[in-house]
């Protein structure tokens, strides 16, 4: 029966795949709490100096916001840059640029 041992070995490379595949969604996961963490805590609307500051704060908070979506979805590493462009902004923000 060559049907079925093709099949055994199809089915045993998914299920590695698919294991490598949930072994990596954590390989960003710290790095995401902490980038987050971060940036809530540099977040001060009352530090954004001038519209340009203004702006680059509302950049920053959407970026956060979209980052808590990542990190809910288990999508750490688009959660990690996410973050880490919102700690840009918030720089940014406080140059008022």
């Amino acid at each position: 029966m060559p049907g079925r041992k093709t099949l055994s070995c199809f089915s045993l490379i998914a299920l590695t795949l698919t294991l490598s595949a949930c072994a990596g969604k954590t390989q960003f996961r710290s790095a995401c709490d902490k980038e987050i963490d971060a940036a809530w805590s540099e977040l001060s609307i009352a530090k954004a100096d001038g519209f340009s500051g203004t702006v680059s704060y509302t950049k920053a908070l959407s970026l956060i916001t979209a980052a808590r979506t990542m990190q809910a979805v288990e999508n750490f590493d688009n959660c990690y840059n996410n973050a880490k462009d919102a700690r840009f902004y918030i720089r940014e923000s406080r140059k008022g640029q």
